[in-house]
């Protein structure tokens, strides 16, 4: 295997996605479960996500749900993948992370995005709106500066147990994220692996801009996305097929439904009126969702990855892969720990 893999860090993010014929309670049972397993096959980094009112997604408080992960493993890092912060108060944020730390010290992750909730209902029960997404760089400062005890927006106001304490954190690189990101000097997390030349053209925008912080001294790039590893090509790209069921569903409905088995998916030319049946635009974004993934045997993620790593220079690959098959994700995971060599 390339040298280039065995010397890059590997990290997981799970989004604890609901299965149809299971309770929501047990995603996140998974989770925890998976993230034990995580800690022993070598991965670096095990991180939890928000969403708020998904049916297809359980994780709604990334923090509680990091807080469990850390709870039923030893070295492992946690984290989030991310906060939202529009969604928050920084300081109930700080007062957060500053209790995980002081539980868990040296293992916690700080992942912060900008991302709100994608219907108005949503919005307004978070108590927030869609131009929240444009004070997000006046919020990261606020959060940051109550762990240096610096910040000025209410002040004599300190995060307790927060104040001191040093937790790294990321940006998710979503719509003006990386360019936060350097401002701020903070480590960036980026994807899709889809959109590579938009990808490429982020990272070095972010490299170009990067001003050290306390926290990162030089940049530092995360690159996101999926990759599925299995016996045979066909058998990893199986795994990919209710995630990209549920994302096609989801653009043409306008609901995220939770993963069914890929043997009972409609094909993705199933046309017609009658159950199970797949409209053309439906087809098109089931098409969609499966193009730009990594998946195959080791050799061949082993390829791709090597030139994935080489193309963009990232100090870490986070990987994002969901399926209904329990087991066979854990396999996937298995394989692709072997590919890095931690495993």
């Amino acid at each position: 295997m390339s040298s280039t893999i065995r010397t890059t860090p590997f990290s997981i993010l799970d989004r604890s996605r609901t299965r149809e014929g299971h309770p929501e309670g047990a995603a996140l049972r998974d989770t925890v479960d998976l993230a034990r397993q995580a800690e022993g096959l070598g991965y670096h980094r095990f991180w939890v996500s928000e969403h708020h009112s998904v049916p297809g997604v359980a994780g709604s408080a990334p923090t509680v749900l990091a807080a469990a992960v850390a709870s039923a493993t030893s070295s492992i890092r946690v984290g989030t993948g991310g906060v939202m912060l529009p969604n928050h108060r920084p300081l109930v944020v700080a007062e957060q992370f500053g209790v995980l730390e002081s539980l868990f010290p040296g293992r916690i992750d700080m992942g912060l995005g900008r991302s709100v909730g994608f219907t108005g209902g949503i919005r307004r029960a978070l108590g927030t709106e869609k131009d929240a997404t444009e004070d997000f760089s006046a919020q990261l400062r606020e959060l940051l500066g109550y762990f240096t005890g610096t910040q000025t927006t209410h002040p004599q106001v300190h995060a307790r147990p927060a104040e001191g304490l040093r937790v790294p954190a990321f940006v998710l690189a979503t719509g003006s994220g990386a360019q936060v990101a350097a401002a701020a000097g903070l480590a960036l997390v980026i994807g899709d692996l889809r959109g590579r030349a938009k990808m490429l053209d982020a990272i070095e925008s972010y490299r170009a801009r990067f001003r050290p912080s306390h926290l990162w001294d030089r940049p530092y790039v995360v690159i996101s996305g999926t990759v599925a590893v299995a016996a045979t090509t066909e058998a990893a790209r199986r795994l990919l097929l209710p995630e990209a069921r549920s994302m096609a569903y989801s653009r043409t409905h306008g609901a995220f439904p939770p993963l069914r088995p890929a043997e009972e998916l409609p094909p993705a030319d199933a046309g017609g009126a009658g159950e199970g049946a797949v409209s053309a635009r439906e087809r098109e974004f089931y098409e969609e969702a499966l193009r730009g993934h990594l998946y195959g045997t080791e050799q061949e993620v082993a390829e791709a990855l090597d030139a994935l790593i080489e193309h963009t220079a990232a100090d870490e690959v986070l990987v994002t892969t969901s399926s209904y098959d329990r087991a066979a994700l854990l396999e996937s995971y298995e394989r692709l720990a072997r590919v890095a060599g931690s495993g």
